[in-house]
């Protein structure tokens, strides 16, 4: 490991050592976003450019050094933009802040894991080479695998970058759009845990699903 990598570790770490030393989390909570809702939206009103700006710097370092808070950053947006803008702006900034931990897990592990286990990941790399998009797709859908982890492992496969990146924004489309359209109306929720009802979470896995139906034709149809 260089110097380039240790100092890339030391400084995600420093900084995810603030956040919670310095208990930054308390800003990231529902009762926080409906205290201060009023105060965003008046700030948004006189200063539209920089509060889209503010917000989506801060999206994009939630995001790459997987902090908590994503939820209530998406209630957010709606709350404060509005439903359509609210997920253009989400959904711009969590594909970026993905994007940048997949480059720092690339980055530092990438060459270390594929020395010890490329032998082993080398049919996995070829899957992801070939049906990539289809499988991240179905990940991004699908509430039950953690953002997070999705971003870390694709870094340490051969996953191109280009499917990295669609398949995250389009993925992440619905689900971005539920939280923002619940944003709008934040005055009804309680907790973020009630925006993913059971319906809405089985909405997105029958999507998530239907992102898979490309690769079982194919594997059905390349053994007939």
């Amino acid at each position: 490991m260089n110097k380039k990598q240790i100092a890339l570790i030391v400084l995600a770490a420093v900084l995810i050592v603030l956040f919670f030393s310095l208990d930054l989390g308390r800003y990231f909570t529902l009762e926080a976003l409906k205290a201060n809702r009023e105060k965003l939206a008046a700030f948004y009103a006189g200063h539209r450019v920089a509060t889209v700006a503010a917000f989506m710097a801060i999206y994009v370092i939630q995001t790459a050094l997987s902090l908590p808070g994503a939820a209530v950053l998406t209630l957010a947006a709606g709350a404060v933009f509005g439903v359509v803008l609210g997920t253009v702006y989400a959904n711009i900034a969590a594909t970026l802040g993905a994007v940048l931990a997949f480059f720092a897990a690339r980055y530092l592990l990438h060459d270390a894991v594929e020395r010890k286990f490329g032998a082993r990941l080398e049919k996995l790399n070829r899957e992801l080479e070939a049906r990539g998009l289809n499988y991240l797709l179905f990940l991004r859908l699908v509430p039950v695998f953690p953002f997070f982890l999705i971003n870390l492992a694709a870094g340490l496969t051969r996953l191109p970058l280009g499917t990295f990146v669609v398949g995250t924004m389009v993925g992440i489309i619905p689900g971005g759009f539920v939280y923002c359209n619940a944003g709008a109306s934040l005055a009804a929720i309680n907790s973020p845990g009630e925006v993913a009802s059971p319906r809405v979470l089985g909405s997105l896995a029958l999507l998530g699903l239907l992102a898979l139906v490309p690769v079982v034709y194919g594997k059905i149809r390349s053994r007939l």
